[in-house]
């Protein structure tokens, strides 16, 4: 082999290499463009999920206010039911020294 067929076989070599290369980016580029109509979907979509993180947030919030007035309200509750409690037990040990009071008073 020669000089000038070694010169000819690395040019086509080289030509090669360039066309496959060139032809590899461009089915690359080919299947991976986005549309558009894609772009669109995307950013409908990127709106949609920010709205709907937004009605979580304000439903989160929601709920953390109604259980706060709701574990004041079982509170409340409470402190009521313990003082109906104590003036049930204060009437009906009143009702007992009465009692007694009139079985004493009876038996005299």
């Amino acid at each position: 082999m020669n000089r000038t067929e070694f010169v000819y076989v690395t040019a086509t070599m080289l030509f090669v290499a360039f066309a496959l290369g060139w032809f590899a980016y461009w089915l690359l580029h080919r299947f991976t463009r986005v549309s558009q109509a894609d772009l669109g979907e995307l950013d409908q979509m990127a709106q949609s999920l920010h709205e709907a993180e937004e009605t979580r947030d304000q439903a989160l919030e929601y709920i953390q206010t109604r259980e706060a007035e709701l574990n004041n309200q079982i509170a409340q509750t409470e402190a009521e039911l313990r003082a109906a409690m104590d003036g049930l037990r204060d009437a009906r040990r009143e009702a007992e020294e009465m009692r007694a009071y009139i079985e004493r008073m009876n038996a005299d």
